[in-house]
């Protein structure tokens, strides 16, 4: 028996990569998306808070 074949290589393809750098942290554009996911956070709990107070109104 012969071993299988690998077609058009010598050897098959490596599966280790290189680690892609990390992005400059002082980038604008990164600080305008953190600031707006805090606020859209912030915006969501605020909007559970207001609904919890609505709903235990309503039974008072």
């Amino acid at each position: 028996m012969s071993p299988p074949a690998v077609i058009g290589r010598l050897w098959g393809m490596t599966t280790h990569r290189a680690p892609k750098p990390l992005a400059d942290p002082d980038r604008p554009v990164e600080r305008a998306v953190t600031a707006a996911l805090v606020l859209a956070v912030v915006a969501g709990l605020a909007w559970i808070g207001g609904m919890i107070f609505t709903v235990a109104g309503w039974t008072l």
